[in-house]
């Protein structure tokens, strides 16, 4: 393992002097995808600073019904607190499919939204990788892809992005809270943070070097809507999505017309991706089954698969009807059990 150094940031100023004065430096929150990085060869900063012990573990409620979740809350505690159970049940269902209790426990809410690709020929450092190495090569391409991506990906990668989390973010709304120094706190769309691969594929989200994620801010939840997470993988125990979809529906009550939605999926793209054509579609439109089977398959109809993962067209398709059939007909779980 390359030496490296060790810092343990107080404040935020702290943590960002500590960056500047270490070029090659990352920030540690829990560590539970970074520490394994280092390990395999892949991530070799010169110093980790880490921002565990900041004032930013706390849920706080916003003046119009939303929640802050500062960016060190960790994830279990997430998923577990009330307020999120009720407003947001698919955040919880999200982050309760995504890793088993021991992960969950250390995981912070920031440190799960700048996790890594999962692909092996990224976290190999003896095959070729545009994203570990960029000019390098996408060894997945021609080799073994059957877990990649089928929508946005480039001739420069064709990783998908792990997080459950930023699936339902996605869905929700939700903005991220970044912090760059003194006065320079901006936030940005959940949708937007990640990053499509393009001819840059080694910069998985739009977050400036040096800045600090702070916060997820999500807004009010609609007085009506429902919501849902659907998840498949290869297991039964925790796995990381082929395809996952998450769902906020709002539907008039008196017409059951469509009134708003929001739709993400999961494992097919190098970020979540927002099926903007799909809620075009179905906005202002009974949720009859044909046409949300049509406007499912005008979003996918982009997908532009591999040799070997076409599965993944159909079987995220089943898992959007399904899930709308689910919350159209009033049947979704409502706050799922705590293991």
């Amino acid at each position: 393992m390359k030496p490296f150094a060790y810092v343990r940031a107080t404040s935020l100023g702290e943590a960002a002097d500590a960056y500047a004065a270490h070029p090659g430096s990352r920030y540690l929150g829990g560590g539970t995808n970074l520490v394994d990085l280092m390990k395999l060869g892949v991530e070799t900063p010169a110093a980790l600073i880490d921002l565990s012990r900041l004032p930013l573990d706390e849920i706080t409620d916003l003046p119009d019904g939303g929640l802050r979740v500062g960016a060190t809350v960790r994830n279990s505690d997430l998923a577990a607190d009330p307020r999120v159970r009720t407003r947001y049940p698919l955040l919880s269902q999200a982050l309760l499919a995504g890793a088993s209790g021991q992960l969950r426990n250390v995981a912070t809410t920031g440190g799960n939204l700048l996790q890594r690709t999962r692909c092996g020929y990224f976290q190999d450092p003896s095959k070729p990788c545009n994203k570990r190495e960029p000019g390098s090569g996408c060894g997945a391409r021609e080799g073994i892809h059957r877990d990649h991506a089928v929508l946005g990906h480039s001739e420069h990668c064709i990783a998908t992005h792990p997080s459950d989390l930023a699936v339902a973010l996605a869905a929700l709304d939700a903005e991220v809270e970044l912090y760059g120094g003194p006065d320079t706190t901006r936030t940005v769309a959940a949708a937007e943070f990640h990053r499509l691969p393009g001819d840059r594929p080694e910069q998985d989200t739009v977050i400036r070097p040096g800045e600090i994620i702070t916060a997820l801010l999500l807004p009010a939840p609609a007085a009506g809507a429902v919501s849902l997470y659907r998840k498949a993988r290869e297991r039964a125990s925790y796995a990381f999505a082929l395809a996952s979809v998450a769902v906020v529906l709002d539907l008039g009550p008196d017409d059951g017309r469509v009134r708003r939605i929001a739709l993400a999926f999961g494992g097919l793209a190098h970020r979540p991706w927002r099926a903007t054509t799909a809620e075009a579609r179905l906005t202002g439109a009974e949720p009859h089954p044909d046409t949300v089977r049509a406007a499912v398959d005008a979003e996918l109809a982009r997908a532009q698969p591999l040799r070997d993962n076409v599965y993944k067209i159909p079987l995220a398709r089943n898992l959007a009807c399904d899930a709308l059939a689910t919350l159209a007909a009033g049947t979704h779980p409502g706050p799922p059990a705590m293991p």
